[in-house]
């Protein structure tokens, strides 16, 4: 037993020393920083952007944004993980490739690559030109911003909800129907309450990055629209504060933390059939 404690120990050491040096110790240098003036003194004074409407605004606002392409996400991702599951094995094999051959190639290229086909002079538009319509000015909206957090993070919404419905066990369905249930009250009293976790998984993998990206808002709209993420940046690239933005940084994460618990709380009776 104790030969096969110590495998069971050093097995683990690299991850515990990954998650110290990667997860633990970054986020004691944003603690810091955040309870910190700029002479390392203790101070509460950083708290005050709580009270900023500035950033409190921009942090409603990137909450919006979230909230708006989470939700076109998992409309989009619900319908096609279903089919999918019910796809034969081959297919599925190479859809479920298809759908995770954009996130190989890297998150800036796949986003520049974005703008520069909805540019006016872009593909989209020269199409349209051809037909005699345009050229539309996609770029520089609030739209494009969602359009943007949907198109990278599609995928992790899809592939968790896939993960679980091509596991249901689809007696559960026929049976459904042998006892009268139509097609809509088979989906929402059998296939949703037992795929729930998949849902929660998804809707957790799209919120999060979607609420704390920065990279996205500044090139889908050119600048104009700013984000969460955006003014954290700024306060650590711009304006060397990092008292301030270690403070955003806090701030921005206990929200992620509150809104997983909260969906973990909603999916805590998942895989109950309604009745």
């Amino acid at each position: 037993m104790k030969k096969k404690s110590l495998m069971q120990s050093m097995a683990a050491a690299p991850h515990i020393v990954w998650c110290v040096i990667f997860i633990i110790v970054p986020l004691l240098f944003v603690a810091y920083y955040a309870f910190t003036d700029k002479e390392g003194h203790f101070t509460l004074a950083n708290l005050s952007v709580l009270t900023s409407p500035l950033y409190m605004s921009t942090l409603g606002r990137s909450v919006i944004y979230a909230v708006i392409a989470t939700a076109v996400c998992l409309i989009i991702a619900y319908p096609l993980a279903y089919f999918l599951s019910r796809m034969k094995v081959r297919y599925q094999q190479l859809f479920v490739m298809l759908i995770m051959l954009p996130m190989w190639t890297n998150f800036l290229i796949r986003t520049y690559t974005l703008t520069q086909i909805l540019e006016k002079n872009g593909i989209i538009n020269s199409l349209l030109g051809k037909l005699g319509i345009g050229p539309i000015q996609f770029l520089g909206t609030g739209a494009a911003v969602v359009f943007g957090m949907v198109y990278n993070y599609l995928p992790y919404m899809v592939l968790p909800i896939y993960s679980v419905l091509v596991k249901l066990d689809h007696r559960l369905v026929e049976a459904a129907t042998d006892l009268g249930c139509n097609g809509f009250q088979t989906l929402t009293r059998v296939v949703l309450p037992l795929s729930v976790s998949g849902i929660i998984s998804g809707v957790t993998m799209v919120f999060v990055p979607s609420i704390s990206t920065f990279y996205i808002s500044q090139a889908m709209s050119k600048r104009t629209i700013t984000l969460f993420g955006d003014v954290i940046e700024a306060q650590f690239k711009v304006n060397n504060n990092y008292q301030v933005g270690a403070m955003l940084s806090a701030i921005l994460m206990i929200l992620v933390l509150l809104s997983m618990w909260v969906m973990n709380k909603f999916g805590d009776k998942d895989g109950e059939v309604i009745a």
